[in-house]
């Protein structure tokens, strides 16, 4: 890796970052790396769910892209790009698709600026700084590149465990919700206490120094679609949420769950 940028701390570890080293990507540190090996011997799936979330993501976006012919894309909580980010799927579908990425990390930025570009000439892809326990800022930025009177798709993958309280998980989803037009749809997953190895996972992390994740019950993640109509399957295993029927006998099931909904 290239010289971090100094607001980038090297000696803290960092969700995003190992998340991409499981991945076997090459955007992280050495303090990732210790933290990451010793979490998957906390809990070796850890390395399953990251990869099946990035497959659940390629589903959902192809889904929306596709079959119900979505053009706009809030992704909150981006991440360091990996492989078929969001803005790579919608454009492969429409070249038209606009994404806006939002996340307040100095290295996920940094890689925005480089990598998270348009595909497409007729496309837009763009990114946010911004922390999402703040949606009114974020929405007020990306209302300069989406149209809020055409549907959207509203992404949080992942990263709402890092919400300072499940009424605050809540509050962010509500906001940005409410602030779409009918029509759009949510795209939401995150890890639940069905593994205990994996809440013991992310005990350990928190005691390493890392900004807290809070995996939470299967209804009490539901939640975040009230009022909302989940698409079929509803909300479920994201390694069963449309896969093809081909591959379901050889996928490893995570202790994660997701689902796409509609808002009236």
């Amino acid at each position: 890796m290239s010289e971090p940028n100094p607001a980038i701390r090297t000696d803290i570890p960092h969700s995003a970052r190992i998340w991409n080293y499981w991945m076997g990507g090459k955007d992280n540190y050495d303090i990732d790396r210790v933290v990451g090996d010793a979490s998957l011997e906390i809990d070796p799936d850890i390395s399953a769910m990251a990869v099946q979330s990035r497959q659940f993501l390629i589903r959902a976006v192809s889904f929306l892209a596709s079959e119900v012919g979505l053009r706009q894309f809030l992704d909150i909580g981006t991440g360091l790009p990996t492989m078929q980010n969001t803005h790579e799927v919608a454009q492969s579908v429409s070249a038209e698709s606009k994404v806006v990425y939002v996340d307040n990390d100095p290295l996920v930025l940094a890689h925005a600026r480089a990598l998270l570009t348009s595909t497409t000439d007729e496309g837009v892809t763009t990114y946010i700084e911004a922390d999402f326990h703040d949606p009114e800022n974020i929405l007020q930025a990306a209302s300069q590149v989406l149209n809020f009177t055409q549907p959207i798709g509203v992404m949080f993958m992942g990263v709402l465990g890092h919400a300072r309280s499940y009424e605050d998980m809540q509050r962010i989803i509500r906001t940005v919700m409410d602030a779409v037009p009918s029509g759009s749809y949510l795209v939401f997953w995150d890890g639940t206490i069905d593994n205990p190895n994996y809440v013991k996972l992310c005990e350990e992390y928190t005691k390493s120094g890392g900004v807290p994740y809070e995996p939470r019950t299967k209804e009490q993640l539901e939640v975040a679609f009230e009022g909302m109509e989940l698409v079929e399957p509803g909300f479920s295993p994201i390694t069963r949420w449309r896969t093809d029927t081909a591959q379901i006998g050889s996928i490893q099931d995570v202790s994660a769950y997701g689902g796409v909904a509609r808002k009236p």
